[in-house]
């Protein structure tokens, strides 16, 4: 299929499209006239790069993950233990995140509770 269709398929822009063909997450194939050729599995394909990048992967690790997951079933292909490596450093990350997001929110929570109602409500009107 081509481009559009795929794009249209998908909901995914051309550009963005095109974008993780530079990355290495989208295999294509060129007609004979140049046109760009996209095989029937594409838009599963374009989906599950969707998924992983929307759960904060990056391209990098996406390509590393993304031919370790069949593509009927969302099941892993057997041999790709250096898949488990990047999900696990992914997931560690994301914790170390979280726990400086929670640290954050308690800080204005107290800094919250030091403010008068009344001044917090006088400086809300003032905003708007």
């Amino acid at each position: 299929m081509l481009i559009g269709e795929l794009a249209t398929r998908t909901g995914v822009s051309t550009r963005l499209l095109r974008y993780y063909e530079d990355q290495g997450l989208l295999d294509v194939g060129r007609q004979s006239n140049g046109y760009r050729w996209y095989s029937e599995c594409a838009p599963e394909q374009v989906i599950k790069i969707r998924k992983l990048l929307a759960v904060g992967l990056t391209t990098d690790t996406i390509r590393v993950v993304l031919p370790c997951i069949a593509l009927a079933d969302d099941e892993l292909v057997p041999g790709c233990a250096e898949m488990r490596m990047h999900l696990t450093t992914h997931r560690i990350r994301l914790a170390h995140h979280i726990e400086r997001l929670t640290d954050a929110q308690q800080a204005i929570g107290e800094l919250e509770t030091r403010v008068p109602a009344q001044a917090a409500t006088r400086a809300f009107n003032d905003d708007a």
